[in-house]
């Protein structure tokens, strides 16, 4: 008993001096994938809870205050609910404190970058207190994700432009015949991709016998929105290429194919009923897969200051000169505490809050709320618009990226 009670204080400190060296790691380079490591483990706890936590939370009786006790699947999407309201409020709080963070010399500063036990400690401590709030305020939260779920899209398709056009542009810059067949071959394969969904979409979504029009309605016009893209990208006065508008019109095609998987699960023209599990199951994946993938990249574009993370009125460092001499080594301290920040530390933090949101929405299917009588409710149909108004959206910013430059060619876009 002795020598097992030694061996876990081993163990015990071995684990915090191991946590205490990669804490002490993270320098100012690494701190942006810090936080998205953050993010990942509140995904991992977020499906570990789903899976594990419905027994005991069945036994809280400020949770389970019902008098008939509600299924499992309600307490599986309440655990989510809670972790992703802890995550969103930590990312929340940072973001608003970083509000008007201009150089290095701000306090601030050292805040973002630094105090990581710190920073674990308290998101540790919120995730643990939002199983202790009132079933109320989890159903506010369920049904503002839905929005913060529809922003984060928005952000996705703003990052996937960002993307998709600067992938163009290195290729085009190459100026050789092999990166124009790449791009042709690319370009190429997401239109047969494309069409090839459609196809799918009208075989699932449009079972004869049933009146489907709304689902019609939805694939046709997103065909239409592809050939849209088409026309537009390759317009003589636009001058644009066919990758952009190829990728974009994938993207479309995968939200169309997400808004309508989530149709109520009794509506007659969703025909995925019968495969829902392993649909689901690969749905859940891709979604949380694009989810990460995009916060990854916000936080290594956030680096450029060309990005939508720059600051829009960064001051430039070394606007004055100090009224004494200073050694070399004070010079370049003074230097590089004036240097002003390369992003905006608050948007930063801010695409973390509203991809806790999303993540909520994938991890508990979209189509279940928490309501207040503990019984499931199915609001299928306000997840299917969003996604589909998100298309809408991200067709309407590519048009826009392209058009823009003619309409105003005086501004810089």
């Amino acid at each position: 008993m002795w020598a097992a009670s030694c061996l876990a204080s081993c163990c015990a400190a071995c684990a915090c001096d191991a946590c205490r060296t990669v804490v002490s790691g993270i320098s100012r380079r690494s701190a942006r994938i810090a936080y998205c490591g953050l993010f990942a483990l509140s995904l991992v706890v977020s499906w570990i809870l789903r899976e594990v936590a419905a027994p005991l939370m069945e036994k809280l009786p400020w949770i389970n205050h019902f008098h008939k006790t509600p299924d499992r699947e309600w307490f599986e999407t309440d655990a989510v609910l809670r972790v992703s309201l802890g995550n969103f409020l930590f990312f929340t709080i940072l973001s608003v404190s970083m509000v008007g963070v201009k150089n290095q010399r701000d306090p601030r500063d050292a805040v973002h970058h630094g105090g990581w036990m710190m920073k674990i400690i308290c998101w540790f401590i919120l995730v643990i207190l939002m199983f202790f709030v009132p079933n109320e305020i989890i159903s506010f939260y369920e049904s503002a994700s839905k929005f913060g779920a529809g922003l984060f899209l928005l952000v996705q398709v703003v990052l996937l432009l960002d993307f998709v056009h600067g992938w163009n542009d290195k290729w085009v810059g190459y100026d050789e015949q092999f990166w124009y067949v790449a791009l042709l071959v690319v370009s190429l394969v997401c239109y047969l991709a494309t069409f090839g969904f459609s196809g799918l979409l009208f075989h699932w979504f449009t079972p004869s016998g049933q009146d489907c029009g709304l689902n019609t309605f939805f694939i046709v016009m997103t065909l239409t929105l592809v050939l849209l893209f088409a026309i537009v990208a390759l317009h003589p006065a636009v001058g644009g290429s066919i990758l952009p508008a190829s990728v974009i019109s994938l993207y479309c095609m995968y939200l169309c194919y997400s808004g309508l998987a989530s149709e109520p699960r009794d509506y007659e023209c969703n025909g995925l009923h019968k495969h829902s599990k392993a649909i689901s199951t690969g749905t859940l994946t891709l979604g949380l897969l694009t989810t990460v993938l995009s916060v990854v990249y916000s936080a290594v574009r956030a680096g450029s200051s060309t990005t939508l993370l720059s600051p829009p009125s960064s001051p430039r460092a070394g606007a004055g000169k100090p009224l004494l001499p200073m050694d070399k080594a004070d010079e370049h301290e003074e230097k590089e505490k004036n240097k002003p920040v390369s992003y905006s530390y608050a948007f930063f933090h801010i695409i973390f809050s509203l991809a806790s949101m999303y993540s909520a929405m994938l991890l508990t299917g979209w189509s279940t709320s928490v309501g207040e009588s503990g019984k499931l409710v199915d609001v299928g149909w306000p997840s299917v618009w969003v996604r589909i108004i998100t298309g809408w959206a991200t067709a309407g910013l590519y048009v826009w990226s392209l058009v823009a430059p003619i309409l105003f060619p005086e501004r810089e876009f």
